[in-house]
């Protein structure tokens, strides 16, 4: 190699590995003062794809826990208040068997308001937890992302499907039940146990403000309990439950005024109608080609009732109820009886009471005598509708139970995962102190090793001054 002034190969090649070593001892500084192994994509842009995957994973598994927990929350609270009205109920299968008894010699009429406070409060908790009527919140398929699966939609959620989980006490059937003696209105009996798939049962309910109708068809998998539910759901909207007697027979029940008729092909046996025999019962038929007038006698006030020619069955009702109201006899109401016969009402009332026909004008309105039904039958249906009611509850409260125990799994897998992520990231990131301290002493070597070179490497043109002295 020729010795020159104008290159200094040596201190080039001394420069250049002094770079090196000084971006070397500052990599390594970066890492060990951030504990990180890759600092900027640069440093490992492979590794660095991985790792924030893995981060992004951790992230996503950190929430999920957060949900699943709350989750378990708010199914602890659904679960808290099942638990209470899985007490009342057998509060009030103590009260109806009480009253079911012939020889109870009480007032049971004290153990029925007892019993109908309970269907209230019955209400007001299951709207609390979000399962009833007025506040059906959680009455849905409930979802909760915990994250970890094969993608967002799958498995990655739990679910919790309370879409039927309702349980106030139209849905458990308790509507209407009375433990105060009067026997329900039984239609029917049933076939198979369920209506048959595919055929379709209408209910209609008449109560005095007028006709509702409700239409019950048989489902595959269908219990005879999921057929009552879905019945007992239309039917609180009426104030009528129902449920299945020791005959085998649709008992429908109400302390207030109604009747019932059925139509259809799932049921076999029907009757196809019925009244509210649990109450003081009379009949009124009124003829629409004639004026006529009666009067209805409860104590001592009256009520005289005038139907003009040509009226509906709708107005004839109204007519009929708006009149005994302005008498003051407000505990009676007219409804229609079911039967589906222009002008056929039935009057009803807790109470005793008289109709009599004052005049039919030439035409075909008539009246018949009012029946007072007493017994125990209605605290007997009550036991069954409890019976039932217990049994949906209970389905309620597995799919609770089973989902707290769901997202209890879900939450301990989320957290496994995070660890293992969280050690797959830390493998690709995260810093190696030990080796990175010896590659520190190691950069910081080389680096004076390089400035000595580089010294050394400059002082090689001085000494090419001598040769030109000596000459």
């Amino acid at each position: 190699m020729s010795i020159s002034f104008q290159t200094n190969l040596a201190s080039m090649i001394a420069g250049t590995n002094l770079s090196n070593n000084n971006n070397f001892e500052t990599q390594t500084i970066t890492k060990l003062t951030s504990g990180y192994r890759i600092n900027s994509s640069g440093d490992d842009a492979a590794g660095l794809a991985v790792a924030n995957q893995f981060r992004s994973n951790v992230a996503e598994l950190t929430q999920g826990v957060l949900n699943g927990n709350d989750g378990v929350n708010t199914l602890q609270i659904v679960d808290g208040g099942l638990n209470n009205i899985s007490v009342m109920l057998d509060r009030m299968k103590t009260l109806a068997t009480e009253s079911a008894s012939t020889t109870f010699t009480g007032n049971r009429a004290t153990l029925d308001n007892e019993y109908q406070t309970l269907v209230g409060e019955i209400n007001r908790e299951a709207g609390n937890v979000g399962l009833g009527a007025t506040n059906a919140t959680n009455a849905n398929e409930l979802s909760v992302y915990i994250g970890g699966g094969q993608s967002a939609g799958t498995g990655s959620q739990v679910l919790i499907d309370l879409s039927n989980g309702k349980v106030d006490a139209a849905a458990l059937g308790l509507t209407g039940t009375s433990v105060a003696g009067a026997a329900p209105v039984t239609v029917g009996s049933i076939a198979n146990g369920t209506i048959a798939e595919g055929a379709t049962e209408t209910f209609t309910v008449n109560t005095a403000a007028g006709a509702a109708s409700f239409g019950i068809t048989g489902q595959a998998g269908d219990t005879v309990s999921s057929q009552l539910a879905r019945l007992n759901e239309d039917l609180g909207t009426v104030g009528v439950s129902a449920s299945l007697n020791s005959s085998n027979q649709l008992a429908f029940s109400s302390p207030t005024a109604f009747s019932v008729s059925v139509a259809g092909a799932g049921l076999a046996g029907n009757l196809d109608h019925g009244l509210n025999t649990s109450i003081n019962n009379g009949a009124l038929t009124y003829d629409t080609t004639a004026n006529s007038s009666y009067t209805v006698t409860e104590g001592s006030t009256t009520a005289t009732i005038t139907l003009t020619s040509g009226m509906s069955d709708t107005a004839a009702l109204a007519s009929v109820n708006s009149q005994l109201q302005a008498a003051g006899l407000t505990g009676i109401a007219a409804v229609a009886d079911g039967t589906g016969t222009p002008g056929a009402f039935s009057l009803q009332s807790a109470s005793t009471f008289t109709d009599t026909l004052v005049n039919a004008n030439g035409g075909t309105a008539s009246v018949a005598a009012v029946a007072t039904a007493l017994g125990g039958g209605g605290a007997l249906d009550a036991i069954n509708a409890i019976n039932s009611a217990v049994q949906n509850l209970g389905t309620v409260q597995g799919i609770v139970g089973a989902g707290e125990n769901d997202l209890q799994y879900a939450i301990g897998l989320a957290n496994s995962q995070i660890t293992s992520f969280s050690a797959a990231e830390s493998g690709i990131r995260d810093a190696n102190v030990a080796t990175e301290a010896a590659n520190l002493t190691k950069a910081q070597v080389l680096e004076q090793a390089s400035v000595a070179a580089m010294a050394q490497a400059n002082a090689v043109p001085q000494a090419v001054l001598s040769l030109l002295k000596g000459g």
